[in-house]
């Protein structure tokens, strides 16, 4: 039986408050506590690993960090970076397990933001394969699903990344004065001639990579209860969840990962990322040549990594298993000053306002031996991990599997307070266009409207009580 939204936030918020003391402090319950506050809070084991997965997290952890080089080299165990390619590592995008972050007017690269690319079908093969979830997306017949701002020697980058903003003021009800600032990003130097007249554009800065196993083990039940796509309660919230097709089971599944939930599990989303990102052969996308399309001769034709003594690949299936195995056993950080008096004021205000509808306080893990989740155990993520209509000014208008082009997954707020302190800055949204978690929370927009215009009416005590609340996390 399906529960009323109102009754599920009730018990919702009832356990909230039984278990308050015992979660509050520990969001990835006691066995995935990390204590670290520093630079390194986001690159701890969880508690009590067997030694010898501490070896797997520790060789993982290694992998993850391998710079990858062009092929042919003198070892075939880190060769096969591109042709085209984003970064060379995945602790480029990734620094510090934390999160990516906007250009910078230093004249940073931005490594970290990366430009997705797809075409509206063109014909009905492609809107079949929509339709059935086994693509995502249509590519753009040149320069495919994203486009790279690096290329190995020999070879065109795709394009370079112009970005300018749009300062918006706004006032407050207090009559505190804040400014938004609204990216326009555009893709300059293309390199292979002009983009597909219908592409579309989207900006992704890499999420931080804490709790993945714990998300990846909460039971697909759990997730779809939340759901209430048709507003049948009128609450304005309609979350719904993304089908995805899983190449490792052949059939399609609930999304869970990535900023629009492409993703059906952590290894699929990081093989992914090896194959488009880096350019690298995986089990999932064995493709020497990563993205590169059909209409790049020269990069489809370029040496390239595989190996037959690894699988016939660049980065075979114990690179990834053990990539995957670091990346789920990431421990979610304590939280600070979490029974402090102006935090837990802000916790009832997250409550009343009704922001916990779609950042969720709680979840159950279901037990899976051998992973980083395989404790029957609460979680406090602050997500639904459900697709959300955030408004027009959030939409980048490239739609991903059922994901239209206003919905976002919502993000977990886990570890958002320590943002400067592990990625050193203080950048927001799958963009990084907010500045700070005001900004951020002053982006919202559709379903989440009234939380916004509720937030923006407070007293400035009450609002500074609420942020030290989302920072506490």
């Amino acid at each position: 039986m399906t529960l009323p939204r109102p009754i599920k936030l009730l018990l919702s918020g009832f356990m909230l408050l039984l278990c308050f003391r015992q979660l509050s402090a520990r969001p990835g319950g006691e066995p995935a506590f990390s204590g670290r506050m520093d630079a390194a809070a986001f690159s701890q084991p969880v508690a009590g690993m067997h030694k010898d997965a501490g070896l797997d997290f520790t060789l993982g952890r290694a992998l993850f960090r391998r710079v990858w080089v062009t092929a042919p080299a003198s070892t075939q165990t880190a060769d096969g970076l591109g042709p085209l390619y984003s970064a060379r590592s995945c602790a480029a995008c990734h620094p510090n397990n934390g999160r990516g972050h906007p250009p910078g007017e230093d004249g940073d690269d931005a490594m970290s933001l990366l430009l997705r690319i797809d075409i509206p079908p063109q014909d009905e093969n492609q809107r079949q394969a929509l339709a059935r979830h086994h693509i995502n997306n249509v590519p753009e017949p040149t320069y495919g699903l994203q486009l790279q701002g690096f290329a190995i020697p020999g070879h065109r980058a795709e394009y370079r990344l112009a970005v300018s903003y749009e300062e918006i003021p706004l006032t407050l009800g207090d009559g505190s004065r804040v400014s938004l600032r609204k990216p326009d990003y555009t893709a300059t130097v293309l390199g292979y001639g002009p983009l597909h007249p219908q592409a579309r554009l989207s900006p992704r800065v890499a999420p931080q990579l804490i709790g993945l196993g714990l998300l990846e083990a909460v039971g697909e039940g759990e997730i779809l209860a939340w759901e209430d796509p048709d507003d049948r309660n009128g609450d304005g919230i309609s979350g719904r969840a993304n089908r995805v097709w899983s190449p490792a089971e052949g059939k399609v599944a609930l999304g869970r990962f990535g900023h629009k939930a492409g993703a059906a599990n952590v290894d699929q989303q990081l093989q992914a990322a090896f194959s488009i990102d880096l350019g690298l052969s995986v089990p999932l996308y064995p493709l020497g040549a990563g993205d590169c399309s059909i209409r790049q001769l020269r990069c489809r034709a370029a040496p390239d990594g595989n190996s037959t003594q690894y699988q016939n690949l660049e980065a075979h299936k114990q690179v990834t298993d053990l990539v995957g195995f670091y990346v789920t056993h990431l421990a979610v950080p304590a939280r600070r000053n979490a029974h402090a008096g102006d935090v837990l004021a802000g916790a009832r205000i997250f409550r009343r306002l009704g922001c916990d509808s779609c950042h969720r306080a709680q979840f159950r893990t279901v037990s899976r031996s051998g992973t980083a989740a395989g404790y029957d155990r609460e979680i406090s993520p602050y997500t639904d991990l459900l697709l959300h209509d955030m408004g027009e000014g959030l939409a980048d208008h490239r739609p991903e599997g059922l994901a239209n082009g206003r919905e976002w997954r919502t993000a977990p707020l886990w570890g958002v307070g320590l943002t400067p302190q592990v990625s050193g800055h203080s950048y927001f949204m799958h963009d990084g266009r907010a500045r700070s978690l005001l900004e951020a929370i002053l982006w919202h927009g559709g379903e989440a409207q009234a939380q916004r215009d509720a937030v923006a009416s407070l007293e400035r005590s009450e609002r500074e009580q609420l942020l030290a609340f989302v920072e506490s996390l």
